[in-house]
């Protein structure tokens, strides 16, 4: 989470005021901004002059490597900081601001605090980072390959990287790239010990003349201008806070018959903890007196704003969790915005708009100062059993947007676009580029959303139900390859969750899919345990489906070592359950890639034999193209035995059978694969007309 909306002397737009806003309040709902100044212009920004001059002299400054003759190998480091609230974010973007042009490759942002206060982990941040890069994430990967990977890819780049919010310098040292054009701003709340030559910034309160500046432009110049001494005292007893300051402003810029003297005078009542620090003071009167303002509505909204999927709330998420109508929870998440409480993500803020669809909802974020004190709020004022309703009420809509997000890329009259065409508009994506659109914005919060669920352990029905949408509009709108990482994790997910109810089928599945997906990232030893584990599971409930590809995968991933011995034997067992079920086509299959063990092996008569017993199956299967393969491994059989002639044989005979299928894909690979052999035998005319034929086919291939 990120304090960004409290940043040093951030200057939102300011409130709307008017007699209104009084009968609003004595109808109990939200004080409105106007949705044009809501929306005008961007923040300003108030003090911190003199931090952001001293942390631009230190990025040319001279390094400890630099005083030694030797330009440093890494990037510098810089750090901003300070307790939560004290405008640190906002004095990073600000910097980030005024050097964008050093940095032709852009800047980086990662947030490495999650919505619960605990470290988002290593291996997420990567993920993100490598995302944002446009390089892939192997599936699967530990941490220390995917910092590296991140470090690889910004080798040779100039780039700003803002880590935001981090714990501690473990969080941070890893993601520090080996190159010395590249800036790192990492904002804290301590130092980072053990990271070498980094240039601290330590933030404390704004000067008063800034702090003044902060209110009047939340609360308006006028008050502020007729009794500048109350002011000051407020801005005092605030610390010089910008998170106080903000949550104060818009407050009283909320009430226009209140003066500014009431404003200190509401502060002062509010009551303190006995054991809260004095530094935490002005936030926590700001924060209670804004809350103690809300509608109850508004102020369950906000209690559960902390159960949001990585930080981000938007209408759909704060209507299941407030038990609310969406255009109610669209209003306040607006109203928010206005009182301080929340920050549009992207700067942006169409809630007055409406959405037109599930995919243009607005996001929002709490400010991580704030979230502490709203998730306090959530567990002296709910229940567990009236969280626990609201998280499923949530997970509930999450799985309903994903399955309408899954059916848009599917074809129109499916089912599956039947069904979403069922649904209310909110739940709907007007096109199949939204629905990509929304999955791509929304891909950390959903994947959080299915970890929130798995975690829980009383909502197994829902995670299965969202792991399951999720898994399908993945590879609908990504696809298999671009999905991997993703899908790697909800497998992950999937095991968690059969292993805690004891369900070994789902258990056997998931096993099977983390296997393939090790096989895919190289990992192929640790794919062999997974495929060992999903055989026991599929044994242990006879299951034949699951059984029957397990040996399958050992056989694949033994074949991908190189050990045909043992290759063999597991298709083999894999053999003996097609036949016993009577699959011959999956029986013939197997005989093929036996066959293609055992030539490897060096059992060229049994190799033969089982390539010859799965060519007359498929014939008699009437399935012309797998007898063509069938007949290419007899060739590859031939040709470990040194009897090219035989294997030339055993080729034109595929060739035949692939014209014969109309596979213009197999015809192009053996004709290349029949020039390569006929220059072996010395014929390189007719291999330069197969090879010419090949060629042919494979640009006559429809892309």
């Amino acid at each position: 989470m990120t304090d960004q909306v409290v940043g040093g002397g951030h200057l939102a737009p300011g409130a709307a005021r008017g007699a209104g806003a009084a009968a609003r309040e004595r109808r109990g709902a939200l004080p409105r901004q106007d949705a044009a100044t809501a929306r005008a212009g961007l923040p300003g920004f108030a003090g911190r002059r003199h931090e952001l001059k001293a942390l631009r002299a230190d990025i040319g400054r001279a390094g400890l490597d630099t005083l030694t003759g030797r330009r440093g190998a890494r990037s510098r480091v810089l750090l901003i900081a300070g307790r939560p609230g004290s405008g640190r974010t906002t004095l990073a973007e600000a910097l980030l601001r005024e050097v964008a042009d050093d940095y032709p490759d852009g800047v980086l942002r990662a947030v490495l605090t999650g919505r619960d206060g605990a470290p988002v982990g290593l291996a997420r941040t990567a993920r993100d980072l490598l995302a944002a890069l446009g390089a892939d994430a192997p599936a699967g990967a530990d941490e220390d390959e995917l910092a590296e990977a991140v470090r690889t890819a910004l080798a040779g780049r100039r780039v700003a990287l803002l880590l935001d919010d981090a714990p501690g310098a473990e969080h941070v040292e890893p993601l520090i790239p080996d190159a010395p054009d590249c800036l790192v701003v990492v904002v804290a709340q301590g130092p980072l010990t053990g990271i070498p030559d980094v240039r601290p910034c330590a933030l404390g309160g704004l000067d008063t003349a800034s702090a003044v500046e902060v209110l009047c432009h939340y609360a308006g110049p006028t008050r502020v201008t007729v009794d500048p001494r109350t002011a000051e005292a407020v801005a005092e007893e605030s610390g010089g806070q910008p998170a106080a300051l903000i949550l104060a402003g818009a407050w009283l810029a909320a009430r226009p018959k209140l003066s500014v003297a009431d404003l200190r005078q509401a502060l002062l009542a509010v009551p303190l903890p006995p054991d809260l620090p004095a530094g935490a003071r002005p936030l926590h009167r700001a924060f209670h007196l804004t809350y103690g303002s809300l509608p109850q509505p508004a102020a369950r909204i906000l209690r559960f704003a902390t159960l949001a999927p990585d930080g981000l709330v938007d209408a759909h998420t704060a209507a299941a969790l407030g038990g609310c109508t969406m255009p109610a929870a669209a209003a306040v998440l607006h109203d928010f915005v206005a009182l301080g409480l929340l920050r549009p993500v992207d700067g942006t803020d169409l809630a007055g708009a409406g959405p037109v669809d599930a995919g243009a909802a607005p996001r929002y974020r709490l400010p991580g100062c704030l979230a502490p004190l709203s998730r306090a709020l959530l567990h002296d004022h709910e229940r567990p059993a009236d969280v626990q309703l609201a998280r499923a009420r949530m997970l509930e809509r999450t799985v309903r947007l994903v399955r309408s997000c899954w059916a848009a890329a599917e074809p129109d009259g499916s089912p599956a676009r039947r069904r979403a065409a069922e649904l209310p508009r909110p739940l709907r994506f007007a096109t199949r580029t939204a629905a990509a659109h929304w999955l791509r914005t929304r891909r950390g919060a959903l994947l959080d959303a299915a970890a929130m669920a798995v975690a829980d352990g009383q909502l197994d029905t829902l995670d299965r139900r969202l792991i399951a949408a999720l898994t399908r509009a993945l590879l609908a709108h990504q696809g298999p390859e671009t999905a991997a990482a993703d899908l790697y994790a909800l497998h992950e997910l999937v095991l968690r969750v059969a292993e805690r109810r004891t369900v070994p089928r789902d258990r056997a599945a998931a096993l099977l899919n983390l296997g393939d997906l090790d096989v895919r990232a190289g990992r192929t030893e640790q794919a062999l345990g997974r495929y060992r584990g999903a055989l026991e599971a599929a044994r242990s409930v006879k299951d034949p489906v699951a059984t029957g590809r397990a040996l399958e995968s050992l056989g694949d991933s033994y074949a991908e070592l190189a050990d045909w011995v043992r290759a063999a034997d597991w298709y083999g067992r894999a053999l003996e359950l097609r036949l016993a079920r009577g699959e011959r086509s999956d029986a013939a299959r197997l005989y093929s890639r036996i066959g293609g063990a055992n030539g490897r092996a060096g059992r060229y008569e049994q190799a033969l034999k089982d390539c010859r017993t799965a060519a007359r199956t498929f014939r008699r299967l009437g399935d012309p193209a797998a007898q063509a393969r069938a007949e290419e491994v007899a060739a590859g059989v031939h040709e470990c035995a040194g009897q090219l002639d035989a294997a030339l044989g055993s080729r034109l005979a595929a060739l035949d059978l692939a014209r014969a299928a109309a596979d213009g894909e197999l015809e192009a690979d053996l004709q290349l694969r029949i020039a390569e052999l006929l220059d072996r035998l010395g014929d390189p005319q007719a291999a330069r007309l197969h090879r010419a034929a090949g060629e042919r086919c494979r640009k006559e291939i429809p892309e």
